[in-house]
């Protein structure tokens, strides 16, 4: 009855708001970073040297070693260009279609794999940035600008970034993703603040919402945080999809143990069997 339970709060909702983590890329074949040991075996030139994901995601080493950030950081944005999203972002998609008020996005993910699968830019919060825009390390300004031109050459054995270093095209500096990374002060978020605004007039217009989180943990817990903010303000149902931390608050709420893939589709199984059951098209 648990999954009839979240697929009743889904049925019943007018607003969808999807609050995704890192689980939700590792069905589409993205690395997990969670601990050491998977963050080395994605990269294992920065397990040799013993490096942890929150040393090499820092300004600081943008600085002091830049080919090895940037070799980094261009290896990940060459392999979120190169990622199928899978089928679990169809499925959303599917159900924000058929929301009276729509849906949003809030994610802690860089890769954009939701606008990828067909969510407009304008549903979607990156509350971390996104690692398809660049910025100026120092910065010089306030700009920001797209990565598209940008053509990563790696050395992955290495991980280290080969030819000519990104650069600012103000001050001719070197450039940086535009990604809230540790102990950043210089990341600019002003993109970012702006879609937070849209999210929260959105969600004021909202009567009947319900939040579906998927993949997101509490080592980093961006997207928790949010998920719990939102049942707390909007009266809304929490539908939580994590294979290892499902609990969720006291309340008409549902945490699945699974995967986000896994557990999407048996949501969407039962959702349509219902829909089916009432003659609906589905």
């Amino acid at each position: 009855m648990t999954v009839e339970h979240a697929a009743n709060l889904i049925e019943d909702a007018d607003a969808l708001i999807i609050a995704a983590g890192a689980g939700m890329g590792v069905d589409s074949g993205l690395p997990d970073f969670r601990g050491n040991d998977g963050f080395w075996s994605a990269y294992p030139a920065l397990g040799n040297a013993q490096m942890r994901f929150t040393e090499v995601a820092s300004p600081f080493t943008f600085r002091s070693n830049p080919r090895l950030a940037w070799g980094f950081y261009g290896h990940r944005l060459t392999l979120y260009r190169e990622t199928v999203p899978h089928e679990g972002f169809a499925i959303l998609l599917r159900w924000a279609q058929h929301m009276p008020h729509g849906a949003f996005v809030f994610t802690s993910n860089v890769d954009g794999q939701f606008q990828k699968a067909g969510f407009a830019a304008e549903q979607v919060h990156e509350c971390h940035g996104s690692i398809h825009w660049l910025q100026c390390l120092e910065p010089c300004s306030r700009d920001v600008w797209h990565a598209g031109g940008l053509t990563p050459q790696i050395d992955n054995n290495a991980c280290q970034w080969l030819g000519t270093l990104p650069t600012c095209p103000h001050c001719h500096g070197l450039s940086r993703p535009n990604i809230l990374m540790f102990g950043d002060g210089g990341w600019l978020g002003w993109r970012y603040d702006n879609r937070e605004e849209q999210l929260q007039r959105w969600l004021r217009g909202a009567k009947r919402p319900v939040v579906v989180e998927l993949g997101a943990g509490t080592h980093i817990p961006s997207v928790r945080i949010f998920s719990e903010t939102v049942i707390d303000r909007h009266n809304a149902g929490l539908v939580r999809i994590n294979p290892r931390e499902s609990k969720v608050p006291p309340g008409p709420n549902i945490g699945l143990a699974m995967g986000a893939l896994e557990g999407l589709q048996i949501l969407d199984s039962v959702l349509r069997r219902k829909l089916k059951g009432r003659g609906a098209i589905v």
